[in-house]
């Protein structure tokens, strides 16, 4: 049963990881992005009125988003499967990107009420903890190091060729 139970965990860090990563690079830039709507004033009228909920309202007003891409995501699947394939890689992909940006700002909004939370506010430090673990065993892999490294270099190839 251990054996089962090691290799259930791999696979499930395996599936994680990249959704992790991908969280982890687009949270905070997408999250800024999204807080510059903040700017009209009809969008900083949502976002006090979104802070003011109270902790079960803040569940709702988290998970809204998420369920309304719901259809959106399952379009870009029905596309992949009649052949589609370029469309629905690219509504995927923006879902995903707008469902971050939405999320990540709407966490940053919400999460002083979700704290107030009991089983939430013992469960999401415990989830910081396990997903930084995560993060930082990947960052430490050799992969990770090189992909960085030839990230580097391409960035400054680019900036010189913009400079050129």
């Amino acid at each position: 049963m251990g054996i089962l139970k090691k290799l259930l965990s791999l696979l499930g860090m395996a599936l994680l990881v990249p959704v992790l990563l991908f969280e982890e690079w687009g949270w905070e830039p997408l999250a800024r992005g999204a807080a510059r709507l903040a700017r009209l004033r009809i969008w900083a009228r949502i976002e006090a009125t979104v802070r003011a909920l109270p902790p079960w309202g803040a569940v709702l007003a988290f998970f809204l988003p998420a369920l309304m891409l719901l259809p959106v995501k399952l379009f870009g699947l029905f596309l992949l499967g009649e052949g589609h394939a370029m469309s629905a890689l690219l509504l995927l992909l923006a879902a995903k990107l707008v469902g971050t940006a939405v999320l990540a700002r709407l966490f940053q909004l919400v999460e002083p009420a979700l704290m107030r939370i009991p089983w939430f506010a013992r469960f999401y430090p415990r989830w910081k903890v396990w997903k930084d673990g995560v993060l930082t065993h990947v960052r430490e892999t050799r992969g990770w190091r090189l992909l960085r490294t030839l990230t580097r270099r391409i960035r400054r190839s680019w900036r010189r060729l913009r400079a050129g």
